[in-house]
């Protein structure tokens, strides 16, 4: 039994070694209150910050060990218009007229507190109801795409 312990205790650690050496994200919001187009109720817009922090967190997780994606969001202008219908929960609308996704971010890739790069992005996304999406039944779905097709044709290629 205490073979198997120790076992058990190597292997822990060995995944919190990894995990620590992993690349990871630091996601800001600038004033997102003044933004463009996010949730209005404020535990929505929370819930809308976590899924895009986590997001980003599963594409950082694809840099090199020690480096850190740094993404500060400075405006957000979800797909879709929004149509209030009662004072409890509003109704997102996608008619793929002029509401597709728009985001304003700043971001940086740093590793041991040095710049490796950085840039200033304005993502935009108007064909966002043509073709396949990997994220369909997603909330926030079209977004996560956009974040993805800038991911991949800016930072990883950029590696």
């Amino acid at each position: 039994m205490s073979k198997f312990i120790g076992k058990a205790c190597l292997v822990i650690a060995g995944l919190v070694a990894a995990a620590s050496a992993s690349a990871a994200a630091t996601v800001t919001y600038i004033n997102p209150e003044k933004m463009t187009d996010v949730p209005r109720f404020a535990s929505d817009r929370e819930s809308m910050e976590m899924i895009f922090r986590e997001h980003l967190n599963q594409l950082a997780a694809k840099l090199p060990a020690g480096q850190e994606l740094k993404v500060e969001f400075l405006d957000i202008d979800l797909a879709g218009d929004v149509f209030p219908r009662v004072p409890v929960r509003d109704i997102r609308v996608m008619k793929g007229q002029a509401d597709w996704p728009r985001m304003h971010l700043r971001y940086s890739i740093e590793q041991d507190g040095k710049v490796l790069r950085s840039g200033d992005r304005e993502l935009a996304d108007p064909n966002y109801l043509m073709g396949s999406r990997s994220y369909n039944q997603d909330l926030y779905g079209h977004e996560k795409q956009m974040l993805d097709d800038w991911f991949r044709k800016e930072i990883i290629p950029a590696r």
